[in-house]
């Protein structure tokens, strides 16, 4: 028998569960927990148990093949970065508390590293002094570290997680545009392989900075990204990079500005229910600090302020909520009744406020309202930012038709950095012309631990885990329902297709009853079951599919042939 390709359950650790743990929040978490692939140590911080392992490689493995595929080379930097670097690019502060930040004995100021773009740009500096060096793209996989604030559903969203990271470095954009390229097909290529339903979308950068990036995006329930997809062309973005595009009609012949009697209404829902019109029709302004400066936010009454767009719009400033005590600073500010004319800070909108609209919204005074404030007329935008939260039905930026959103899982982000990071390390190589030419950079993740997660999310059903092939901890799971000859037969099997080169997980525990060990082979998701049961004496074992639960029975030579054409 072939050791290297046979796993005996009796020998293996994994105690599976038949309750779901407590704490799970995702089909992922509870799934991978109760079939013994990971362990909860601390939050955030999870163990891979030896089937969970196999799975976690198995996923590393198809990431090496392809990016090897198209010329990428694998290195491997320390996790443990001096801030030196991190401080020169200006993350050290911009990743905020995210950042694990330690000190050594002697007070030397460390991180635990979330990305490596500024280490890698130094390599380069150090190993490549001419154009002819280049292009080069280098990855590496590896543990990252982000201290997340509240860790949860499971291995998704942890403190410490597996990743691919990969730097491309050019001389020209167009080679950039070339090296982008080549990773978008090779990530096309990972999750086809991997058996991930998967969407490329249009992203923001946030703080990885850059121009162009890209998300490949699982669709799952589980998912905390929310990505709009048009049904009539082939546009699909990020909500926060979803921008507004449709034309605003002026109001007709507005009236001048009233102020109204409001009191007790400093919400948009009481001012509406007060006069009797709908949420759309008021101006609702939201205050928040940039940079300490107390600066209005105006957007449709009928609309939320997503924080993650003005963020990005005004990076690398820092956005924040006003608070209760801002206002006791700011007695021209009256909380609930803020309007914008006459309003003595920086006042941003959306485009749907647009000249010549028309609103109801606050006087600035006490339990007071204005109504037929015109935008133009009665106050003036400093800035125009779209930064409303996106809702289904929204146009599509691409042919108006009406959008529609899911939930996903961020499996991959691909950017096209330029030379961000080039010109704070000031990397130049001698180009064709004798002169020093600036290089230019890619940036691209690919969450590892994160996908098997994702795969787990997208594949599992009511018995338990599924998984793809390609991933699977094994391609055949045996087991023998419990009687002598029924081990047997389940041994021989065992050692029949591990000839062949199969990876063989067979059950063939003392003691533990049949019903148990289906259980198991269900929960556990080997994407073939074959059991050596009733028809053990005449050599007779039950082949079944796990994704579609076919079964058949067949001699055990002609279960073997059909396991490994």
């Amino acid at each position: 028998m072939s050791r290297s390709q046979v796993q005996r359950m009796s020998r293996l650790m994994a105690k599976t569960l038949r309750e779901e743990p407590a704490d799970a929040e995702t089909l992922s978490h509870k799934l991978l927990v109760r079939a013994g692939f990971v362990r909860r140590s601390a939050a955030g911080i999870w163990t891979w148990l030896p089937l969970g392992k196999r799975v976690l490689d198995n996923v590393a493995r198809v990431v090496r093949e392809e990016m090897d595929a198209f010329g990428a080379q694998e290195v491997l930097l320390p996790a443990l970065l001096p801030k030196d670097a991190y401080e020169a690019s200006g993350r050290y502060d911009e990743y905020g508390d995210l950042l694990f930040r330690l000190k050594d004995r002697k007070g030397a100021e460390y991180l635990l590293a979330p990305t490596h773009e500024e280490i890698f740009t130094q390599v380069v500096k150090d190993q490549c002094t001419s154009y002819k060096d280049l292009p080069v793209i280098l990855y590496q996989i590896q543990t990252k570290y982000r201290d997340e604030a509240r860790p949860r559903s499971g291995v998704l969203r942890g403190r410490e997680f597996l990743m691919k990271d990969s730097y491309s470095f050019d001389t020209t954009d167009e080679g950039l545009a070339e090296s982008y390229a080549l990773h978008r097909e090779a990530y096309r290529a990972i999750f086809a392989r991997l058996g991930v339903d998967f969407r490329i979308v249009s992203a923001v950068s946030g703080a990885m900075g850059g121009s162009a990036s890209e998300e490949f995006l699982a669709p799952a329930a589980a998912g905390e990204d929310t990505f709009a997809d048009c049904p009539a062309c082939d546009f699909a973005a990020n909500t926060e990079a979803v921008r507004f595009t449709a034309a605003v009609q002026a109001a007709q012949a507005p009236g001048p500005l009233v102020e109204l009697d409001t009191p007790d209404t400093p919400t948009i829902e009481a001012l509406a229910a007060h006069l009797g019109v709908p949420a759309s029709a008021t101006l609702k302004n939201l205050l928040v600090k940039v940079d300490g400066e107390i600066v209005a936010v105006g957007v449709p009454g009928n609309r939320e302020v997503d924080l993650g767009k003005l963020g990005e719009h005004l990076a690398p400033a820092e956005v924040e909520l006003v608070t209760a005590e801002d206002f006791e600073d700011r007695p021209d500010l009256v909380r609930g009744y803020v309007g914008p004319q006459g309003l003595k800070v920086r006042y941003i909108a959306d485009p749907r406020i647009a000249p010549g609209t028309a609103w109801v919204t606050g006087a600035n005074k006490p339990d007071t309202h204005a109504r037929d404030v015109v935008t133009g007329r009665d106050f003036e935008v400093d800035d125009y930012l779209d930064v409303v939260v996106v809702q289904e039905g929204d146009p599509c930026p691409a042919c108006g038709t009406g959008l529609k959103l899911d939930r996903a899982i961020e499996v991959g982000h691909i950017f096209q950095l330029g030379r961000k990071y080039a010109d704070v390390f000031q990397l130049d190589v001698l180009g064709k012309d004798g002169k020093p030419a600036r290089v230019t950079m890619g940036s691209y993740g690919l969450g590892i631990s994160r996908v098997v997660a994702a795969i787990a999310e997208q594949t599992a059903d009511a018995q338990g885990l599924c998984w793809p092939r390609e991933i699977a901890p094994a391609d055949v799971h045996i087991v023998a329902a419990g009687k002598a000859a029924q081990t047997e037969l389940a041994l021989e099997a065992a050692e029949q297709l591990a000839a062949k080169g199969l990876r063989v997980l067979v059950d063939e525990r003392p003691g533990v009853s049949p019903g148990v060990k289906f259980t198991d082979a269900e929960l556990i998701g080997v994407p073939s079951i074959l059991v050596a049961g009733r028809r053990a004496g005449e050599g007779v074992v039950e082949l079944k599919d796990r994704r579609t639960g076919k079964r058949e029975e067949l001699p055990l030579a002609d279960a073997v042939a059909a396991l490994t054409v």
